[in-house]
Parts: C-alpha cells; structure tokens; sequence
C-alpha cells in the first residue's frame, strides 16, 4: 500500500484517531483511539517503540489537546509489537496504566523475555520443520521475526481485562471487553454502546484479514476461535466500526460474513489439495494456495505466517473429520491425507 499516512482526525466528540506509523511495514500504520476522559485521556493500542512512532502519538495527542503525561490508561487490544511497543514507554511517561487480556498477559516473558526468546525460536523452528519447511528456509524462517521484538518495551499490565469488563473510564463509563481470540489468544475489542462504536483491533478490519495461525503461543485451534468471535461481535448494534489498520467502516455485518466465507472458501481449497491421497506436508500444500502475490516475491515472515496459517485451516478440518494427520518419522514432516484414506 502506497501514499501517506492519514491525519489526526477528530472522529467525534471526545474521540480521536491518531495514525503511528510502523516501519518497513506495508500496513505502514497503526491507529491509536484517543478517548477523553474528564481527567485525562485513554488510548487504546499504542504502537510501536520507535522514536518516529513515539513522537507521532506525541504529536497526535497535542493536536488532540493532550500531552503525553495525561494518558491515564492503555488499553492494548493484543501483544503484537504494533499494538503492545510502545505502552511501556507511554507508562514510563504518564503513570498510565495498561490493561491486557490473561491470555495475552501469559504470553509477555516468553515472548519478549531476552533469557527466554531462544527457547520460542526453537519451539517454532521444530513447528515448522513437521510442517516441512526445507532445512535451508528452517533457521531463516524461526528467526524471522527476532528483529521485531526490539521494537517493544518489556511492560506487564497492571489490570487484567476479562471478557464483559466495563473498564468504568470517566466520560466513556460503558466501554466493555470483548475476547475475541484468534489473531492472537487474548485479543479483545471495545465497544461503547451508548455512543455506537466498536473498536476492533485486529479482529475484524475493513479489506484485509487478519492473520489466524498455529505457532507455539497459539491456542490448539486458533482458526475455530476466531469464528466464534467473529459470529461474537457481528449483531453488536453500534454504527461504525474502528479497527487498528486501514480505515473506519459502517458495515460490521457485511464485513464479518465476508471474512467468514473467506475463511470457509480457504478451507474448500486447502481440504481440495489434501483429497489426492497422496499424503502432503503443510509446507507443500502452502506453496501452492493462492496468494495475494507470487509465492517466490513473499518475505520470510509471512512465509512463516502462511504455512502457519494454512497449518490453522488443516487442524480445523482435523479437528472436524475433514482431514487426517500422519505424523512424521524423526526428522520428517507430518502428512496430511483426506478424512477416508486409511492406507497409511
């Protein structure tokens, strides 16, 4: 996606949009909401920790009437580095409190933890090694997202959000959680019924879909949850939708029933190529999925993200029937074979 970052925007009264630009990102920014409060403001989502970032919600929030040291909460919608990078620096800054999911919050020191990130490369590297990714691409693509992580601040929440908390924020009293599991475990969205809108995170946004994978902080079926979540939020009564990437929306119906068919489409396709018999590792089947671009053009990390993601889709179908796995002998991947192939 080309052209340049969108303004700070009033969106409505008390309610403010502030893109923060993320590098080296086709997204290239996150929107960070900017609630007022009678004593202050809350954000939700902050971005990553980049000085370029960090002086952009700076600077948003003066255009907004704030500086920094007003921020009273942070709601992180999930731990990814775009959303999650920069809450520590913002509390640093203002005595802001952060406020993430349990499932999410679980995940922190693994995650980010210097002692312990090493042991998360490995577990994925051996993830994808029973996917079937070549030796060659094994290293490249467990680490693929080591440089990432430098783009966070290391802060564990001070509230714990569960799912129906109304987070009582004075000026926005009715904001209530919602868990909606799938691009990560402990993703939530916001919704405000007394002023109609829903913020969204990653979870449903206005022309792409979010990633939903199997990988090692992955819940056992991400792709189940997050179906379920999407039918969660789709007959919510707000009038627009503001999700973390691209733009607001009115149509949350629509554009659920669209992901959602999307993701039964992808599951026709992937449970098509496992119908030769023949038996096929992830690794195989991703390669040859259709993609938004040609598969030799795709950058190792979302290389990792797809065979992660069709990896998503064949634990749904075999958790439902559709399909069969065969795991793999010591050093060889798992195989996939139709749900009435019972010759291996």
């Amino acid at each position: 996606m080309g052209g340049a970052v969108p303004p700070v925007e009033q969106v409505r009264p008390g309610l403010w949009s502030i893109p923060v630009p993320i590098p080296i990102n086709p997204l290239r920014y996150v929107l960070v909401y900017a609630l007022e409060l009678s004593d202050g403001v809350a954000i939700i989502d902050a971005g990553w920790n980049t000085e370029e970032a960090y002086a952009a919600l700076d600077g948003g929030l003066a255009v907004a009437g704030f500086a920094m040291t007003d921020v009273r909460a942070v709601l992180v919608t999930h731990i990814h580095p775009d959303h999650y990078g920069l809450a520590g620096r913002v509390r640093e800054a203002s005595g802001a409190w952060i406020g993430l999911h349990p499932a999410d919050a679980g995940l922190l020191h693994e995650r980010y933890d210097e002692s312990r990130i090493n042991a998360l490369v490995e577990r994925e590297r051996a993830m994808l090694a029973s996917s079937g990714v070549p030796p060659l691409s094994l290293d490249e693509l467990a680490g693929a997202s080591m440089m990432i992580r430098h783009h966070v601040t290391m802060a564990g929440p001070d509230r714990l959000i569960e799912d129906g908390t109304t987070l009582d924020l004075p000026g926005w009293e009715d904001v209530r959680a919602i868990w909606t599991p799938g691009h990560s475990p402990g993703h939530l969205c916001f919704v405000s019924p007394s002023r109609r809108v829903l913020f969204t995170g990653d979870h449903v946004l206005p022309r792409i879909t979010p990633t939903v994978a199997v990988h090692p902080q992955s819940g056992p079926d991400p792709l189940a949850d997050f179906l379920d979540a999407l039918a969660k939020v789709r007959d919510l009564d707000v009038d627009e939708v503001l999700p973390a990437h691209e733009f607001r929306f009115l149509e949350l119906a629509e554009r659920v029933d669209y992901m959602t068919a999307h993701h039964h489409q992808r599951l026709a396709e992937i449970e098509a190529a496992v119908a030769s018999g023949e038996g096929a590792a992830c690794w195989d089947i991703t390669t040859h999925l259709t993609w938004s671009r040609p598969w030799d053009t795709i950058l190792p990390f979302m290389r990792r993200a797809a065979t992660n993601e069709t990896l998503a889709h064949l634990v749904y179908l075999e958790a439902r029937g559709r399909a069969r796995r065969v795991p793999g002998e010591p050093g060889e991947p798992d195989l996939w074979y139709p749900k009435g192939d019972q010759a291996h």
